[in-house]
């Protein structure tokens, strides 16, 4: 077994090198990996739906989709995440592929347990998401450790308005959190808490062995970071069908946004309000049909538009962020 610390905190890196893992790499691989501030949206998820979109974006939170399924988590720089990528004939287990993991926090003194579907807890409190997929007879199990994670910023950043969404996609299920760091015995940083899971590990498996990617291994994943992990079409434009509604209130009065979007393309828009203007505002809705549902393509379509015509006393601004 291959096992492995990433040499980069890039999210889209990181997504790209699972799935490299997954279908490329000629054995059993296991690897730790930190990500940047960012959010991870399982597979099949709406992305909007599960962000604080306005929080995201005054922070430079990135957002990126992995390929399993689950809900939508929270990364920093103290938040140590873990891969397997194994030939296996069994299906999906989580409690197999996360085993080692409660036997390593185990030998640094935390008594953590295996609860419900595919969480890691300490008291009834999670600190750990699982997620899996397989492809052509190899598994991919993957997972989050809290270590020292900013809990506030996990909770601002993961707040969405469900009710400006209606949309058939999975959900993420809200829960009861902790960090690593504030149960272990003696302080330790997120590096020497990631070198002790990566030392039990290697000694778990007797045929494994340190490996670094190479250039060839990195050229593929930035290849694969370009084509598809760090685009918008796979992050935010892989979302399913669904409505959006919202209404703002402004300067010029109230603004009311409803839009159908499919695979991130806004397939009808409908503004309202009791704002004022000489403008007809069928002419922003049919401009605005077929474009991403995306603030640069929205901000590039509308750039020619006689705005106070339309809108009085509203800005642009606040009309696209209401879209949101």
């Amino acid at each position: 077994m291959y096992c492995i610390m990433s040499p980069s905190v890039h999210p889209h890196f990181n997504m790209a090198a699972d799935e490299y893992l997954l279908k490329e790499a000629p054995q059993d691989c296991f690897m730790l990996y930190r990500n940047q501030p960012s959010i991870i949206v399982g597979k099949h998820q709406n992305t909007l739906s599960e962000i604080n979109f306005d929080f995201v974006k005054e922070n430079h939170i990135i957002v990126a989709r992995r390929i399993t399924g689950g809900g939508a988590v929270y990364h920093d720089l103290e938040n140590l995440n873990f891969s397997f990528t194994v030939d296996e004939k069994g299906g999906m287990d989580f409690r197999k592929y996360t085993e080692p993991i409660l036997e390593a926090l185990c030998d640094m003194g935390i008594n953590a347990a295996f609860e419900g579907r595919n969480d890691l807890t300490i008291d009834g409190k999670k600190f750990s998401g699982n997620a899996a997929c397989s492809y052509k007879g190899r598994i991919l199990h993957h997972g989050t450790l809290l270590f020292n994670s900013k809990m506030e910023t996990l909770g601002q950043a993961l707040k969405a308005n469900p009710l400006k969404f209606k949309d058939k996609s999975v959900k993420s299920v809200q829960s009861r959190v902790t960090n690593i760091a504030a149960h272990l015995p003696k302080p330790m940083t997120v590096e020497e808490f990631a070198e002790s899971i990566m030392q039990h590990i290697l000694k778990k498996y007797p045929q494994s062995e340190r490996y670094q990617f190479s250039g060839s291994d990195i050229a593929q994943i930035e290849h694969k970071v370009a084509e598809k992990f760090g685009t918008w079409e796979w992050n935010f434009g892989n979302s399913p069908q669904y409505q959006f509604q919202k209404m703002a209130r402004t300067g010029g009065g109230t603004l009311e946004i409803d839009m159908n979007i499919e695979k991130g393309v806004i397939q009808e828009i409908r503004i309202f309000g009791d704002f004022f203007g000489d403008g007809d505002t069928q002419d922003i809705e049919k401009l605005l049909v077929g474009t991403a549902h995306e603030e640069a393509a929205i901000r590039n379509r509308l750039a020619s538009v006689n705005w106070p015509k339309y809108f009085v006393n509203i800005s642009l601004d606040e009309f696209v962020s209401t879209l949101f």
